[in-house]
């Protein structure tokens, strides 16, 4: 079954399919996505199993941070 998808959804797509997974940074910088979570929804909407996990990652300060990590499946 093939789902029809907007450019901007198909990016963010692809993405999480060749990089194991998309974060709010990751779908900014690589793609100009500013509404990750958005096209989360419209990707959920769809049909397409999303699942999700909190990672910790060093801000610019050196700060450990909590931001979320969108997987396919």
């Amino acid at each position: 079954m093939e789902i029809k998808m907007s450019k901007a959804l198909q990016r963010v797509f692809d993405f999480m399919l060749e990089e194991g997974g998309i974060t709010s940074l990751d779908a900014f910088v690589e793609l100009g996505e500013t509404r990750l979570s958005a096209r989360i929804f419209e990707l959920k909407k769809k049909g397409v199993n999303i699942s999700s996990e909190n990672i910790s990652v060093k801000n610019r300060y050196g700060e450990k941070r909590s931001v979320k990590k969108y997987f396919i499946g």
